[in-house]
């Protein structure tokens, strides 16, 4: 695909400055970038590479000085990059569909006419599978299945028996939507199995990464909420409510029966206990453990157990100061023992003979 640089502004509606006739043929990083390229900056650390880039055109934000380069000025340079690479990666993605003929197909299953199953795929029975969804080679789709229309699974995915899958979604290798909850009963010291007889739901334009699983709820539905997006290595449990367009980093741990509101951000490695909520917009830090409810509001919070982000940064500042505080306290124990024996001394020295 080649285009004129003008062709670019005016798809993301921006201002040119520049030769409008330029062609590009790609899109690159600042560092990468060579003659034929569009690049952009975002960050204000990155505007020393622009007198360094080799690229044919830059997005910048408006303002932005580029010494004579041909530039487009956006008010979000990130955003715009976006739908530029979406133009450019157009051409290269395969359009294909039918069933391949090594694919497993269950009793009274519908797929699309226009839907797309690759090789050595599963699909058990009673299965929906809409227009223009892709099934990579090596996926399990269990009975009862239903998975919408322009949804994406990438290889080695499991989808199990009743889940439900919206429109627009990807989901990527290694991921298990819908494995069994981690419900035991414990009696006279041994753990019995709880059925876990519910169902996952993942509402349209979710995106789950890699090796994340969701378990199916003990009854009811474990759901993800429409536009949220799910980094790689993602536990959620049993009966864990998700919100709208949330934002789940890896290593994030949620237990069962949790509920999360819409455009909440769960950072790397926050764990969440079970049966709590946390409310709309809340942020919360990496590495932090939830153990009670958030209240909503688009405040930070952090810590074990987690707090606002304020406290906890004010505590861990005191906690850096603990060594010379100890030193302190040993260097004043010392003075007043010493002060302890001279008051004892003065007291000797004030006692009359033979009194």
């Amino acid at each position: 695909m080649v285009k004129k640089l003008r062709e670019v502004c005016d798809l993301i509606g921006g201002e040119l400055l520049g030769d409008g006739d330029t062609e590009i043929h790609g899109v690159a990083g600042i560092k990468e970038a060579g003659k034929g390229e569009i690049t952009f900056v975002a960050n204000s650390k990155y505007l020393s590479q622009i007198d360094k880039t080799n690229a044919s055109a830059i997005i910048v934000c408006k303002g932005t000085k580029c010494n004579g380069k041909s530039v487009i000025l956006v008010d979000n340079p990130y955003w715009a990059f976006v739908k530029v690479m979406e133009a450019f990666s157009e051409g290269k993605v395969k359009k294909h569909r039918g069933i391949h003929e090594s694919a497993v197909i269950g009793d009274n299953v519908e797929i699309a006419e226009d839907a797309w199953i690759q090789a050595y795929s599963f699909i058990g029975d009673n299965v929906r599978i809409g227009s223009g969804t892709v099934i990579s080679p090596f996926v399990y789709i269990g009975d009862n299945a239903v998975i919408g229309s322009q949804t994406l699974i990438y290889p080695l995915v499991t989808i199990r028996e009743e889940v439900k899958i919206g429109d627009r979604v990807i989901i990527h290798s290694g991921t298990v939507i819908g494995s069994d909850g981690f419900g035991f009963a414990r009696v006279n010291g041994k753990n019995y199995k709880v059925p876990q007889l519910g169902t996952v739901v993942i509402e349209d334009d979710v995106e789950i990464g890699a090796n994340v699983t969701v378990d199916r709820a003990a009854m009811d539905e474990t759901r993800i909420g429409r536009g949220t997006k799910i980094d790689n290595l993602v536990q959620i449990a049993h009966n864990v409510l998700v919100g709208q367009d949330c934002l789940i980093v890896a290593q994030v741990g949620i237990a069962g029966s949790t509920e999360i509101k819409d455009r909440v951000n769960l950072a790397g490695q926050v764990g969440i206990v079970g049966h709590v909520t946390i409310g709309e917009d809340a942020q919360i830090a990496a590495k932090s453990g939830v153990s009670k409810n958030i209240p909503p509001g688009p405040f930070v919070w952090s810590g074990i157990p987690v707090m606002p982000h304020s406290k906890d940064l004010r505590i861990q500042a005191s906690v850096r100061k603990l060594p010379e505080l100890i030193e302190q306290i040993h260097e004043m124990e010392k003075r007043i023992e010493l002060l302890e024996k001279e008051l004892e001394e003065h007291k000797n020295t004030l006692v009359a003979p033979g009194s």
